[in-house]
């Protein structure tokens, strides 16, 4: 019988163990998509609470607590952060077999060296022990950043946004490369006209231009994108519920531009003529400015109205959607190829019964000139954990080139979120491992921890050129 989280933690075999301690471990960490606050990191904070780096803001969490009976006072409520954590303390044992369970002592083992499991008996020990070191320079977000390899973050940033956070650290000539990712979905969200009007408002103030008509909106996108590439972005990255490719006319989007502009709320077949006509203008910007577009889709947000009433969004009332996608990603990504302006293109399904679905559509698209070109994004979302890991790579493997893909991201908001990238290691490691085992693959150490080194290291690198 194996020891919970031992050094060979997931690895099943002696060659997924070679592969895991030779090849894999010590890898830097690329984390080209994450929702890590960048005002922390340039001002190398430090943070007070366990509870501040690690429950605030974390919906996985937060929807763990719901389901184990836990008051909302003590998820997004005005509780003291020490009641909180205890909270949190009780609900772990009762997370077994959810990824929470691993992560959650992986991350107490490698950033605080806490070998004991969390529970209500050792949850007062752990908290003060944890505060200890927060409050130490070891544990600003700089150096926790260090202490995982981390080489290179990107977070997710609204066109308004200043960046005088990443100008900070890049002007404090950090070891860490800490880049913008352009994040355009309040762009797209006419389905409440006064906010909206009031985001394009906004971003007339910051381009100064006077948002009158389409035109005009995709003038100031551009203005803003083009201050992005300055500041060395090379990602955009796209929240969508699905693919939007209905076919318009110039004449019906300044048409329906000017509806909105009114304050009238568009109908469900102009909204999606709209955001097809947005979503294909943005890919372009994506394309003439060298970027990465990544697409996360299918989510169906928000779906309990009196707690997104209470708490407000992005708090843990989200689940998988289901609505069809297959016709309009190819239309859309076929529009684009026609015209010559498909960038490289990362795609992240939320609902798994998508998987084949993806990982056959990117295979349409490649042409050639890059490795890899069309990406299947890794597990995101309810997704990255052990099965939608493996499921994720397999469906790669099976209908694409794994060898070619750019591997894991945390996706988080949290400093402590990085063994995420250990524990995607060793589910690859492993998967290898058993193939070598059952003779599917071959005995070649070399050949295969090449591989493994790419995908979780080197591909990134190669892919995006940061």
């Amino acid at each position: 019988m194996k020891e919970f989280l031992d050094k060979n933690f997931l690895l099943q075999s002696q060659t997924a163990e070679k592969l895991y301690h030779e090849y894999a471990r010590d890898l830097p960490i690329i984390d080209y998509h994450c929702h890590l606050p960048p005002e922390d990191i340039a001002n190398n904070r430090k943070f007070e609470t366990i509870t501040q780096i690690w429950l605030n803001g974390d919906h996985y969490k937060w929807r763990a607590m719901r389901a184990n009976g836990i008051s909302e006072d003590y998820c997004t409520g005005n509780v003291n952060d020490e009641e909180k954590f205890m909270k949190w303390a009780e609900t772990v044992p009762y997370t077994m077999r959810n990824p929470l369970y691993h992560w959650t002592h992986l991350e107490l083992r490698r950033y605080f060296n806490i070998n004991k499991l969390l529970n209500p008996d050792s949850a007062k020990v752990i908290y003060e022990t944890c505060n200890t070191l927060l409050n130490t320079d070891d544990f600003s977000t700089q150096n926790l950043l260090r202490k995982m390899n981390v080489e290179i973050v990107c977070t997710t940033d609204d066109p308004l946004d200043s960046l005088e956070h990443h100008k900070k650290i890049s002007d404090n000539n950090s070891d860490i490369k800490v880049l913008p990712t352009f994040r355009p979905d309040k762009a797209m969200a006419v389905e409440n006209p006064v906010t909206y009007n009031q985001y394009l408002n906004k971003l007339g103030e910051s381009t100064e231009l006077d948002i009158i008509s389409f035109t005009e909106l995709i003038d100031a996108l551009k203005k803003r994108h083009d201050f992005f590439t300055g500041m060395g972005c090379k990602l955009s990255d796209h929240g969508i519920d699905t693919f939007y490719a209905e076919n318009f006319t110039v004449d019906e989007i300044s048409k329906i531009f000017r509806k909105i502009r009114s304050g009238k709320t568009p109908d469900q077949y102009e909204t999606q003529k709209y955001k097809s006509a947005l979503l294909l203008e943005l890919a372009i910007m994506n394309h003439e400015n060298g970027w990465t577009q990544q697409f996360h889709y299918g989510a169906l947000r928000n779906n309990n109205s009196m707690m997104l009433n209470r708490t407000g969004p992005d708090n843990g009332f989200d689940s998988i959607g289901d609505e069809p996608v297959a016709r309009s990603m190819s239309l859309f990504l076929d529009r684009l190829a026609a015209r010559k302006k498909l960038t490289k293109t990362i795609i992240y399904n939320l609902n798994p019964k998508d998987n084949e679905l993806v990982a056959s559509m990117t295979g349409n698209f490649q042409d050639g000139t890059i490795p890899g070109k069309i990406q299947f994004g890794s597990g995101w979302w309810f997704l990255d954990q052990k099965n939608g890991i493996e499921q994720q790579l397999n469906s790669l493997s099976n209908m694409g080139l794994l060898s070619r893909f750019v591997g894991m991201l945390t996706d988080s908001r949290s400093f402590l979120s990085y063994p995420r990238h250990e524990y995607f290691r060793r589910v690859l490691c492993n998967l290898i491992g058993e193939d070598v085992e059952k003779g599917e693959l071959p005995q070649d150490m070399e050949f295969l921890g090449k591989i493994v080194q790419d995908v979780c290291y080197y591909n990134a690198s190669n892919y995006f050129k940061f």
